[in-house]
């Protein structure tokens, strides 16, 4: 295994977010490269920090890097969409405080084993967690035209979506589709010419599209941020760090659903759902990388970051 680096996206953001009490219980729902954790047991005293990741790898790295702190860390095998069971497990009813980084790391996009870039050439995996069944060159050729077509323009907003499914099920006749490289020839020959010489490479879209898809990214992430919210306590701080569109919608509508309260009419003259605030934001707009973070890492530049308090 090549070494695990990560650049920690938004880190004093984050932290400053959480406003870490030293004796408080926090959870770290996506461990990575352990950078936001680190941050967060070198503030604590009595407290616990819960580190949670699918990828076995980054629990091994991050267990030696976290090693001074290894008294106060509690390091879980598993999905952050389980956070009420992974609590309840260790007797937890609530905590001060909840962070997620929903992106990619750098090392899973720089190990081309993994087979997240369309940079390396690489066997089609793409799973965070390498025990699931579920990787991308079962879709690429198991799944229906129609079915690449929908997971591509919904997952990948990829607006040739129609022409790539095309072309994969075609490719897919003649022999089957096992490599990274091979899918990203496939997706240069089935857009327009004028598409391959743009800023952006033509295979992000659809390679984003298939790394949610054998993950499951959007269709859990609701569910996970609700329990999330109900995981904290009064005054108890979420901070989610987003890298599309899509994630960041998803995060958005949850924490704006809680803000809101009640839902009844406006012409109801009283309320009748018994709904009520559940969360008050820390900032009204998402926060973005600096100039300065920009500079030392690129891939910050698309991450926003959403913060809120329990009331």
């Amino acid at each position: 295994m090549s070494e695990f680096n990560h650049y920690s996206v938004l880190l004093e953001e984050t932290i400053d977010a959480l406003n870490i009490d030293p004796d408080g219980t926090y959870v770290d729902c996506t461990l990575g490269g352990g950078g936001h954790s680190l941050e967060i047991a070198k503030r604590l005293r009595h407290g616990r920090l819960i580190c949670v990741d699918r990828d076995l790898d980054a629990i091994r790295a991050s267990k030696e890097r976290l090693s001074d702190f290894c008294d106060k860390i509690t390091f879980v095998h598993d999905n952050y969409k389980n956070i009420k069971q992974i609590l309840s497990s260790m007797g937890i009813a609530a905590v001060e405080g909840v962070t997620a980084d929903l992106g990619v790391s750098s090392w899973q996009l720089d190990t081309a084993e993994r087979g997240f870039s369309f940079h390396h050439n690489a066997y089609l995996d793409m799973r965070m967690n390498r025990e699931d069944s579920l990787d991308a060159c079962k879709i690429v050729n198991e799944y229906s035209e129609e079915e690449l077509r929908r997971i591509i323009f919904d997952w990948g907003e990829e607006k040739f979506a129609p022409r790539i499914a095309k072309g994969i099920v075609k490719a897919r006749e003649i022999s089957p589709i096992k490599t990274t490289f091979e899918l990203v020839d496939i997706i240069k020959s089935s857009v327009p010419a004028a598409y391959l010489h743009t800023d952006k490479h033509p295979a992000r879209r659809t390679f984003q599209a298939l790394r949610i898809e054998v993950n499951d990214e959007i269709g859990s992430l609701k569910g996970a941020v609700e329990d999330m919210i109900d995981a904290l306590k009064s005054t108890g701080r979420i901070a989610i760090i987003t890298f599309h569109s899509l994630e960041d919608r998803c995060v958005k509508e949850v924490f704006s659903s809680k803000i809101k309260g009640c839902t009844c009419p406006a012409s109801f003259p009283v309320c009748v759902c018994g709904f009520k605030p559940e969360l008050k934001l820390l900032s009204k707009k998402s926060q973005t990388a600096d100039k300065k973070e920009l500079i030392e890492n690129n891939r910050s530049r698309s991450a926003r970051l959403r913060c809120a308090e329990k009331i």
